[in-house]
């Protein structure tokens, strides 16, 4: 812990682990709370921060600690966040080395009656069932499912439970009662507001992750002041040659091997493997199964980005996103400005752009400690995420932001829900300090 604490920037300024440190000495004197499980609960919510559905930054939490620390660096803190908490199976997750995603057995028929369930709701986001990694509750009517990994002794469920809302409670009951069963406990991730009274009921405690950007998309429109500079953006990117164009599904298979190569361009560049969970991951079934918004230049695919839909054209999802190294520094305006107005022509309500993690925690004196430990990264930790980048590129689209939650039964086991979170998005303690 000494060596991280002792890193300065290059400037010769208090590095970000120092003040962090002393902010949790403050608190822990404060409030009777140990510096040493502060520092560790930071720890641990920052890098779980390889969070969830993030296109913009799914570079994550190795790439910015490896090139920002270096790899002593990375491996140091991430070791302080195991140790502060006592951690025992430590040892146990080096030696495995590192996890790839849980090949869960879940019969196909399972998976495709959950996409049955996606298409008649409208939340995009739950399409990540299809990905095939994850295990799946069905309510007992059938009508509704919770989707779920399992780390270590936390069972993770994504995002609200997908399906009828009056469904939720008996259904995350169901949850709690076959977790407790196998000995293990429940984490819900990325929970909306919409969660809350199924949370309350169930006695579960909630933690504020960071805002969700939600563009409306009926709204949405280029003219004015306020977009200038982002018009100026598109309109430099189309005349330097960049052209967008959507692939439905049917198209997107002509273009696989086009595809495979940025991705896997894109993948070496930052010498990090595909992610999972709760991020898209590159399968030539799940990518030809959704539109595809490309980006061309001089004819050739440099850019793209898969988006989910459902039936309702309720809600669209931006997930995987992928492009070349040192391409046009408008493409991505471009991209997202070109699919909202596709979007918008096709009768779609909303797109979501995922989370801006961090963003809006209170900043009040009597706010939970979880507010002020967030706050403390968001503002200092710019040099392991662009925590305040990613929330200023969503916001160029003057987006709603919309909360979301971690809910567990004890407030002790959110420090352990986050890095098995971590963990498990990540592919393990090596998938987390990989250059």
């Amino acid at each position: 812990m000494g060596d991280v604490a002792r890193i300065q920037d290059v400037r010769g300024e208090m590095s970000p682990a120092r003040r962090l440190k002393g902010f949790g000495q403050r608190f822990g004197q404060h409030l009777d709370v140990s510096p040493r499980y502060l520092l560790g609960t930071a720890a641990l919510f920052w890098a779980a921060l390889e969070l969830a559905a993030e296109p913009l930054a799914q570079v994550g939490l190795a790439y910015r600690i490896t090139h920002g620390l270096g790899q002593g660096g990375a491996i140091a803190f991430c070791a302080m966040a195991f140790a502060s908490l006592g951690l025992s199976r430590l040892h146990r997750t080096m030696a495995q080395g590192p996890a790839r995603l849980v090949q869960t057995g879940v019969p196909q028929i399972c998976v495709q009656k959950a996409r049955d369930i996606v298409a008649r709701q409208d939340d995009a986001s739950a399409g990540l069932v299809a990905l095939g990694d994850k295990h799946i509750l069905f309510s007992d009517c059938g009508h509704a499912f919770v989707m779920y990994g399992r780390r270590g002794r936390t069972w993770i469920v994504l995002f609200d439970p997908v399906g009828p809302q009056t469904l939720w409670p008996a259904l995350v009951m169901k949850m709690v009662r076959e977790a407790k069963a196998a000995g293990c406990r429940v984490a819900f991730y990325q929970v909306s507001p919409a969660f809350l009274p199924t949370a309350a009921d169930a006695g579960l405690r909630l933690f504020k992750l960071g805002d969700q950007a939600v563009v409306d998309l009926p709204e949405f429109d280029l003219k004015g002041g306020d977009w200038l500079k982002l018009r100026r953006s598109i309109n430099r990117a189309e005349r330097d040659g960049l052209e967008f164009s959507i692939l439905p599904p049917a198209d997107v298979a002509a273009v696989m091997d086009e595809l495979a190569l940025v991705s896997d361009t894109w993948l070496a560049h930052h010498n990090a493997a595909e992610k999972g969970f709760s991020l898209g991951t590159f399968q030539r079934g799940y990518v030809t199964s959704h539109p595809v918004a490309i980006i061309r230049m001089d004819g050739r695919i440099v850019a793209f980005a898969n988006i989910l839909t459902t039936q309702t054209r309720g809600s669209a999802f931006i997930d995987l996103m992928r492009h070349l190294p040192g391409v046009h520094r408008g493409a991505m305006d471009l991209l997202f400005v070109r699919i909202i107005q596709y979007l918008q022509a096709e009768g779609f309500q909303q797109l979501n752009l995922g989370m801006a993690p961090l963003s809006g925690l209170s900043a009040r004196n009597c706010a939970p400690l979880w507010h002020h430990l967030g706050r403390f990264m968001f503002e200092h930790g710019e040099r392991l995420y662009n925590f305040k980048g990613v929330q200023a590129f969503k916001a160029k689209f003057h987006p709603e932001w919309q909360p979301r939650y971690l809910a567990v039964a004890d407030k002790r086991q959110a420090p352990q829900a986050m890095m098995d979170t971590a963990l498990l998005i990540g592919g393990g303690l090596r998938g987390l300090v990989r250059r």
